[in-house]
């Protein structure tokens, strides 16, 4: 503890998070769990729980879709709930919409599946990006829309914004682009609408933390921007005042634990407006009918919340951002950001009894622009990477939770492990048709993904020394087979 207040001064500051650990986080300790994927998924405090508990107990709410009693306490908790989003992101009622989803992934899906796209529009996502994300390229091509991906640098797993505007620049073949029309175009350079770039706030992989002024970047040369904010919301505050995304996309358990199932799309109403959903369903129509096919659907949010909301839940969101706001998302950030920068020390020093390192790291090795996320594998004492699935059930054993494997960010891993393109090609055309361990083959990998830690609002220097005194004992010197070994799960 002292070395780390003496590298990190700033550490004492947070110590209220020591005492919110023995009480509302009490559970870890009482069931010794020592929990390192808050990536993953946040934790709930036990004042969350009782809140929710006593609310349900207090009163009976029934399906928001009506006018009667339990129908409008229902409907007042969840419009409530709304409010306080736009609060938390600090922006306004006047440019915003929220829509409550079951989660990030089904709020990237509803931009995919209703985004305008032509096939003189375009696709650019970052090569960092979860699964979730890539997905919506399948929207683009079926569409006939140009896709491209912005690589990332391979030994801190950045971007750099010049590889971003390069993306995002219009090809030259673009007819526009010649004479007279390029001329006008440069004088009104959002004119004409060139499609979605997408990309995270903070990596689900390496826990960088990409520039948000990619946002006006992207906007000034004409597109849309959907930005994913789910890595990034649990330590740090999105000001939609000061960047503007036409979307942006969250689950709330990542941030605060409870409710699960819930999550929201954040969009401006302009944005909002451009969508064009392919689907109907109860709740999303003003009126349809059967005798001709013909449908009307409801404005704002209510158009893309299909069926009935998770009502019983989304209360809760209101319960959970007045818990994070009164712990304070400044402290939380601050010992995230120390605990990481002492783990990522401590872990790069971690060597076998002839010098060699006993870890590769993936990503930065300092704290500056990123977020409590660190990918590595641990390196056995014959040099070779020591596989996930062992490292996944030791440390289960020994009661750690973290997280093992690709965690559904291709880009990341491809970048970190140096795989090219050339290596995959095979893979074309095999959708469904190729095993994990094709994948594995064809890469040269020695193992089929990463370790992962991550830290959160409940995060101590005691999970810091527990895990590093188990990575000592369990791994140095050592050296590891495969024997035995279950197969890999799917991404």
């Amino acid at each position: 503890m002292s070395d780390l207040t003496e590298q990190y001064p700033e550490y004492s500051r947070t110590a209220k998070l020591d005492a919110l650990r023995a009480t509302q986080y009490g559970y870890l300790d009482e069931q010794r769990h020592i929990y390192l994927d808050y990536t993953g998924a946040g934790l709930a405090a036990r004042s969350q729980l009782r809140a929710h508990r006593s609310r349900l107990d207090g009163a009976t709410f029934g399906n928001p879709h009506s006018e009667n009693p339990t129908s409008r306490s229902a409907t007042e908790l969840v419009e409530r709930a709304r409010r306080r989003v736009l609060l938390h992101l600090n922006a306004s009622p006047e440019d915003y919409h929220v829509i409550f989803t079951p989660n990030a992934t089904g709020a990237a899906k509803l931009v995919g599946e209703s985004y305008p796209f032509l096939k003189t529009s375009r696709l650019v996502l970052t090569a960092d990006n979860h699964n979730s994300l890539n997905g919506l390229r399948e929207y683009a091509r079926r569409a006939g829309a140009k896709m491209r991906y912005i690589p990332m640098r391979p030994k801190d797993l950045r971007i750099d914004t010049e590889a971003v505007a390069a993306a995002l620049a219009p090809p030259r073949a673009w007819p526009w682009r010649r004479g007279q029309q390029q001329r006008q175009r440069q004088r009104q350079p959002s004119s004409r609408q060139r499609g979605l770039f997408v990309y995270p706030a903070q990596s689900n992989f390496s826990g960088v933390r990409h520039p948000l002024s990619w946002i006006k970047l992207a906007q000034d040369g004409g597109y849309d921007v959907l930005l994913d904010a789910a890595a990034y919301l649990p330590t740090s505050q999105l000001d939609l005042s000061a960047v503007n995304p036409s979307f942006v996309i969250v689950s709330w358990y990542k941030v605060f634990g409870f409710p699960t199932g819930v999550g929201c799309l954040v969009a401006r109403r302009d944005a909002l407006a451009k969508l064009a959903r392919p689907y109907f369903a109860g709740g999303t129509v003003k009126a349809a009918t059967v005798a001709v096919p013909w449908h009307a659907l409801a404005s704002g949010e209510a158009a893309f919340e299909d069926g009935t909301v998770n009502y019983l839940s989304i209360p809760d969101v209101h319960v959970g951002l007045d818990w994070i706001s009164s712990v304070g998302m400044d402290t939380i950030a601050t010992r995230v950001r120390c605990l990481t920068g002492w783990f990522i020390d401590r872990l790069l020093k971690l060597r076998h009894s002839d010098g060699r390192p006993m870890v590769a790291l993936y990503g930065p090795a300092d704290v500056e622009a990123r977020g409590g996320t660190v990918a590595f594998n641990f390196i056995d004492a014959q040099g070779k990477a020591v596989d996930e699935r062992l490292v996944a059930h030791e440390s289960s054993r020994a009661r750690i939770s973290l997280r093992t494997g690709c965690f559904c960010n291709p880009g990341a891993g491809e970048a970190a492990f140096g795989i090219a393109a050339g290596t995959l090609k095979p893979l074309v055309g095999q959708n469904g048709g190729a095993s994990f361990d094709d994948f594995l083959r064809l890469a040269q990998l020695p193992t089929g993904g990463a370790i992962r830690v991550s830290f959160g609002i409940a995060s101590t220097s005691s999970d810091v020394d527990y895990f590093i005194a188990f990575a000592s004992a369990t791994y140095k010197d050592r050296v590891t087979t495969t024997d035995g070994l279950p197969p890999r799960p799917g991404c």
